[in-house]
Parts: structure tokens; C-alpha cells; sequence
């Protein structure tokens, strides 16, 4: 193996991502991502704490949710502020060359419970950094958790219809339909 070699990460997570389709989650260990990647386990450790953190990362998305927030227009109502959070993600994370990549990652979600619980708290995390972005603008709390919680209900139907998308729009127009038809739903409830 070369001491090293570039492109570390992405190669972990492709290597884990095949890994947990052929055999599982919970039969693939770190060693065996690692050797698949062509790597060491200490390399892996370098950039993830466990295997899990391979399909969920290092709160990227919280992050870029929370900057594109405080970077919205001056005068944006919370929403706004929202809908453009999703834009930065749609250019910045869920490209087009992402997209396979998430209905997989998905699939593999899906079929593990410890997953399926470890991308629930992800959720709740997006949410509560939506939140904080938002009172840093001002925002009442009610308002801002509100705004919150539709906004990481549209990023989350958003992101599903963005994977099984037929006409390959990008996520950033997905999930401002989405969050138009998310405030609409809730208007009539």
C-alpha cells in the first residue's frame, strides 16, 4: 500500500458504501473499507471516527444549513432565509454527480435499524442548526423552531424526490417546491 495516496475520504466512503451493499452494515469492518480503499485502518481513523460517520459525515450539511441562513438577503423572512440554506446545500452537497450516490446511501439506511436511528438524530441536528441560524437573525424562538421544522421537513421530502427525480432538476429548485408546498400544507391544517 502507498503511504499515501490522494482522495483518501472519497475513496473510504465509495469503498464502505460497496461494502455495505454486499454484505452489510454490520458484517463490514473498518479494516475491510480500509483494504478495499486501498488504504490503512489508521487512515480511515484519520478521517472518520467509526463507520457510521462514513455515510453521515462530520455535520458538513448542519453547517452550510446554518451559513446559508446567516447569509440570506438582509430583510428575508425566516423561509426565505430557509429556502436559501437549501440552495447552498443543492450546490454545494447534493450535486448531480451526488445523486446516485444518495439513493444508495439511502437503500443502505434503510436497511439497518442502528442507520435508520443515527439518521433520525442527523435530522434533529439539521433542525436545531436551522433553528440557532435563524434567532442569530432575529427570529422570535417559536418562529425560528417553526420555520425550522418545515424547512427540515421539505430538505427531507425534498431529498427523496431529488434522488428518484426523472427530469434531474437540480435540489435546490426541488426543495423550494417542496418548502411552497410544505407552508401550504401546514396553512391548511
Amino acid at each position: 500500500m502507498a503511504r499515501w495516496q490522494p482522495h483518501a475520504s472519497e475513496r473510504l466512503v465509495a469503498a464502505a458504501l460497496e461494502l455495505f451493499e454486499e454484505q452489510g452494515y454490520e458484517k463490514t469492518t473498518v479494516i475491510e473499507i480500509a483494504e478495499r480503499a486501498g488504504l490503512t485502518k489508521s487512515t480511515f481513523f484519520r478521517h472518520f471516527r467509526d463507520k457510521r460517520e462514513v455515510l453521515f459525515g462530520r455535520g458538513t450539511v448542519a453547517g452550510l444549513l446554518a451559513d446559508g441562513i446567516g447569509a440570506a438577503p438582509a430583510g428575508a423572512g425566516p423561509l426565505d432565509a430557509v429556502a436559501h440554506a437549501l440552495d447552498v446545500i443543492g450546490e454545494q452537497v447534493f450535486t448531480p454527480d451526488r445523486r446516485e450516490f444518495g439513493a444508495r446511501r439511502s437503500a443502505v439506511i434503510a436497511a439497518n435499524p442502528e442507520l435508520r436511528e443515527r439518521e433520525a438524530l442527523k435530522e434533529l441536528g439539521l433542525t436545531a442548526a436551522m433553528t440557532d441560524a435563524l434567532k442569530r437573525r432575529g427570529f422570535a424562538d417559536l418562529t425560528a423552531r417553526v420555520a425550522a421544522e418545515l424547512g427540515a421537513l421539505a430538505c427531507t421530502v425534498a431529498y427523496e424526490r431529488w434522488r428518484h427525480a426523472a427530469d434531474r432538476d437540480d435540489f435546490g429548485d426541488v426543495a423550494r417546491r417542496t418548502l411552497r408546498e410544505v407552508q401550504a400544507a401546514s396553512a391548511s391544517c
